[in-house]
């Protein structure tokens, strides 16, 4: 990893009202001296709650495409996807539902039961002494190490790698994990350097403040939590958590090219066609 990341302003907000860590992963060098094209990958938060005006930015951006890697259970909780009625030239915004998610994995439904009920106690027994951080870390990890979940973040780089998808839109629900461990993926396939990966990761918890407090006031307030600073783990970017993916690559596979190959299994034309279509000179 380079010991500096590269400017921020690259990653441009989408200036979405309703989705404030939407933004462009254009901008960013590859290190053999190459650009991300700029408005072609695109990344965000929940798009349920976007309001006409929104709408009507991400027509101008002329989005094709959009991912949800939300599991089923979020989609009908939050609310499916506001998308606009059509691509410029016509024809409806494809949506493609990649459900980045499994029962032993539900962060959501384990922080629903345990902030729902109240306990300080089992509140504590949960996220208290690291126990959130253990949650978010082993989360990651299974980015990782699961094949079936592998193999969705592997179908979303094909779809990048489609130049009839572009522009392409993915997003989780706080843009964060999921969203941040593709673009974590698709930025390290296409050379940019790892110091500036954790950035754009990072960069969530910029964007996403106001919204954080807003959620810490909840708990301050509703008497949700004796102690909503146990929360901040969960809802925070944490360096440590893409360290922990990027260590499950390394302990599974002698480099990353080969987990690309291997772990992803994305043969030399899909990665071609990736920096191709989204890389340029």
């Amino acid at each position: 990893m380079t010991d500096d990341p590269q400017p921020l302003e690259a990653a441009r907000s989408l200036g979405l009202r309703a989705a404030s860590n939407a933004r462009d992963l254009g901008g960013y060098r590859t290190t053999d001296g190459r650009t991300v094209r700029s408005g072609s990958a695109l990344r965000s938060d929940a798009l349920s709650r976007l309001k006409d005006a929104d709408l009507d930015v991400l027509s101008g951006l002329g989005v094709r495409t959009v991912i949800d890697l939300r599991g089923l259970n979020e989609v009908a909780q939050n609310g499916a996807d506001r998308l606009p009625e059509s691509v410029p030239d016509g024809g409806p915004v494809r949506l493609v539902a990649l459900p980045v998610y499994s029962p032993e994995h539900d962060i959501y439904l384990s922080l629903r039961e345990v902030l729902a009920g109240q306990d300080a106690v089992a509140q504590q027994a949960l996220l208290g002494g690291g126990g959130a951080e253990r949650i978010m870390e082993e989360m990651y990890r299974w980015f990782v190490t699961d094949p079936a979940i592998r193999g969705l973040f592997a179908e979303a780089v094909r779809l990048l790698a489609d130049p009839g998808a572009m522009p392409l839109l993915f997003h989780c629900t706080a843009g964060k994990d999921r969203t941040g461990w593709t673009a974590a993926v698709v930025l390290t396939a296409l050379g940019v350097d790892r110091a500036t990966v954790y950035a754009d990761y990072l960069l969530t918890n910029d964007r996403s403040a106001a919204l954080m407090e807003r959620i810490m006031e909840v708990f301050r307030t509703g008497a949700v939590m004796e102690d909503p600073a146990l929360m901040m783990p969960v809802i925070r970017a944490e360096a440590a958590y893409l360290d922990a993916a990027f260590a499950a690559v390394a302990e599974g596979w002698p480099s990353f090219d080969a987990f690309l190959a291997d772990g992803l299994g994305l043969d030399p034309a899909t990665l071609d066609a990736l920096r191709k279509n989204l890389l340029t000179d």
